[in-house]
C-alpha cells in the first residue's frame, strides 16, 4: 500500500506560527500534526508514504527523515512553485503508482482525524471507479458543502444536501495521467469530470475530524488531545 500526504501549502492562515515553521510540523499535544498521519497510515499497513512540500520543506525532510523510525518508507516530492493538489499528485505519481490502474490513499496534511487504521485499510475502489472520498458534515466555515452523496454511495456535484470533502480519499493513478507534469492543476475539476461519468464513490467519515487551518483550531485540538 502507498499513500500521499499533501503538505505543500504555505500555511498563510496559520501565520505568524508558520513564518518559521512549516504547518505540518506544528504540534498538538507535543506531536507534529503530520506525524499523526504517518503513524495512522503505517498502522493501516501503508509501506510507502510520499510527502510533497514547498514552504520550508527542508525542515520537513530533516524532521521526518527516511521514515524508518515510523516503520515506513518516506519519500519527498519538492515543489519549487506550488502545483495545487492535482498537480502535486501528478508530479509525485511515479513514486505512488507503477501502473495506471494502481490506486493510493491521499490525506490532506491540514486535517486531523482519529479515523481508525482499520477503516483506512478498508478504503478500496469499486470496479469502474476512479476515486473514493470520505465526507463530513459541513463545518461552520464551509456551510455550502462540496458534493452530494447518494443513497447508493455515488458522489455528484449536483444535488442536495451537500457534504464536505474531508481531504481523505483513495484515488486511481489514471485520474492524473492526462495532466502535464510539473504544471499546477486543481483536484476538484478532475473529480467533477469523473463524477459526471459515475466513477466516484463516497462515504461518511465516522470519526472525529477537523480542518486545522487556524491557530485557534490548533489550540482547540491541542486541548482536546490533552483531555482539557
Amino acid at each position: 500500500m502507498r499513500a500521499m500526504i499533501l503538505a505543500a501549502g504555505l500555511g498563510t492562515r496559520m501565520r505568524p506560527l508558520t513564518l518559521t515553521t512549516p504547518k505540518p510540523l506544528l504540534t498538538a499535544a507535543g506531536k507534529p500534526l503530520i506525524v499523526y498521519h504517518i503513524e495512522r497510515l503505517a498502522a493501516a499497513g501503508v509501506e510507502r508514504i510520499v510527502i510533497n512540500h514547498a514552504w520550508l520543506g527542508e525542515q520537513i525532510e530533516a524532521a521526518l527523515g527516511d521514515g524508518s523510525r515510523f516503520g515506513v518508507e518516506l519519500l519527498y516530492s519538492p515543489e519549487n512553485d506550488p502545483l495545487e493538489t492535482a498537480g502535486g499528485i501528478r508530479q509525485a505519481l511515479p513514486l505512488l503508482a507503477d501502473h495506471e490502474d494502481d490506486s493510493f490513499l491521499v490525506v490532506n496534511g491540514d486535517v486531523f482525524t482519529d479515523l481508525t487504521p482499520a477503516a483506512l485499510k478498508k478504503m478500496e475502489l469499486k470496479a469502474g471507479s476512479d476515486a473514493h472520498l470520505l465526507l463530513v458534515d459541513n463545518p461552520s466555515w464551509h456551510s455550502e458543502g462540496d458534493f452530494y452523496l447518494s443513497p447508493t454511495g455515488q458522489l455528484s456535484s449536483q444535488g442536495e444536501p451537500r457534504l464536505t470533502f474531508s481531504g481523505i480519499s483513495r484515488l486511481r493513478a489514471s485520474l492524473f495521467t492526462g495532466l502535464v507534469a510539473s504544471e499546477p492543476a486543481p483536484l476538484a475539476p478532475l473529480l467533477r469530470q469523473a463524477m459526471a461519468l459515475g466513477r466516484v464513490t463516497g462515504a461518511r467519515l465516522n470519526a472525529f475530524w477537523d480542518d486545522i487551518g487556524t491557530p485557534e483550531r490548533l489550540t482547540a485540538l491541542d486541548k482536546r488531545l490533552r483531555g482539557e
